[in-house]
């Protein structure tokens, strides 16, 4: 999974790829993206990312298309999110009890989603995962989730989603985490955390985290 982002406009460069028009979405959690395409089809938004791939949402969240007057290049995918607020008291609260709900330790939770979003709720990265534990839209469906941008919603997936790796890699945390980030087929193919840069970054602070807790 990649990371949150909170970008501003990506400015072009002398070797930058040609410049296009996207589309906002701007969703009712107050969070605006910028895509390629936005389209419906039936009671779901379908949105084409700059970065490739697509990402779908209920249109229930989504309260406005408009189209986006910046031009950017195509390459490139730009999120502009609401300024970071600190969570409220009620959202670490809300982790550590779903983390005791489906048996993931609550510092390993709280550790995963300082490093996947830093507590923002509505954080949305360049391709396409959401809130506060990062879930890709196939995990969202997996786990029949309405609003990925709702906190109990986001993190009862995110958790299940979590404790299912843990189970499946024997409780070898670095292992379930090289797999949420990664993917399960890339660590059973290695045998263990991929040699990908981001996800060998991504399992040492998260590591780092729950050591210092």
């Amino acid at each position: 999974m990649k990371r949150a982002v909170t970008a501003a406009v990506v400015f072009a460069t002398l070797a930058a790829p040609r410049a296009a028009r996207a589309e906002l979405v701007r969703l009712t959690s107050g969070a605006t993206l910028s895509v390629k395409s936005a389209t419906v089809d039936g009671d779901v938004m379908v949105m084409q990312l700059r970065s490739g791939g697509e990402m779908r949402a209920p249109r229930a969240i989504v309260a406005a298309v408009l189209p986006d007057e910046v031009l950017h290049a195509d390459a490139a995918s730009t999120f502009v999110l609401p300024a970071y607020v600190p969570p409220s008291l009620a959202v670490p609260d809300l982790v550590d009890r779903l983390a005791r709900q489906f048996g993931v330790p609550a510092d390993l939770a709280r550790a995963l989603i300082t490093v996947e979003s830093n507590y923002q709720t509505n954080a949305v990265s360049p391709k396409g995962a959401m809130g506060l534990m990062q879930l890709m839209p196939t995990t969202a469906r997996r786990y029949a989730v309405a609003d990925p941008f709702d906190p109990e919603q986001n993190l009862s997936a995110g958790l299940q989603h979590l404790k299912t790796l843990l189970d499946r890699f024997g409780n070898q945390t670095p292992k379930a985490l090289a797999a949420y980030n990664a993917g399960e087929a890339a660590v059973a193919r290695y045998g263990g955390i991929p040699p990908y840069p981001e996800t060998q970054n991504y399992v040492r602070r998260i590591m780092a985290l729950v050591k210092k807790r």
